[in-house]
């Protein structure tokens, strides 16, 4: 299987779930244009912003959640370079992390 193949099933079950909570982030987001636009009180904007990184970093762990389970299980099952497979997973996460 190709490593596109393998991304695209790692997160096919919930691809349309995961899209209704990008665009819900997306409205979310020109919210808080508006806001800023028309500008609303800080702590208002601060706490929307604080719900739209919330709402982001539980699409990302949906994501990371489903890599983990699918492609990176499934590699390490076909005999891949184990070490090589839990970097890549350790890189993905310190950049999601921080």
């Amino acid at each position: 299987m190709s490593k596109k193949t393998e991304e695209m099933n790692s997160y096919s079950e919930e691809k349309d779930e995961l899209i209704t909570r990008l665009k819900r982030i997306e409205g979310q987001v020109r919210g808080i244009q508006r806001m800023i636009d028309e500008e609303k009180y800080c702590v208002d904007v601060l706490t929307q912003v604080a719900a739209a990184k919330a709402a982001l970093n539980k699409v990302g762990m949906t994501v990371l959640r489903n890599h983990t389970h699918g492609c990176v299980r499934e590699a390490v099952s076909e005999g891949e370079n184990g070490e090589e497979i839990i970097d890549e997973l350790m890189s993905v996460i310190s950049k999601f992390t921080n």
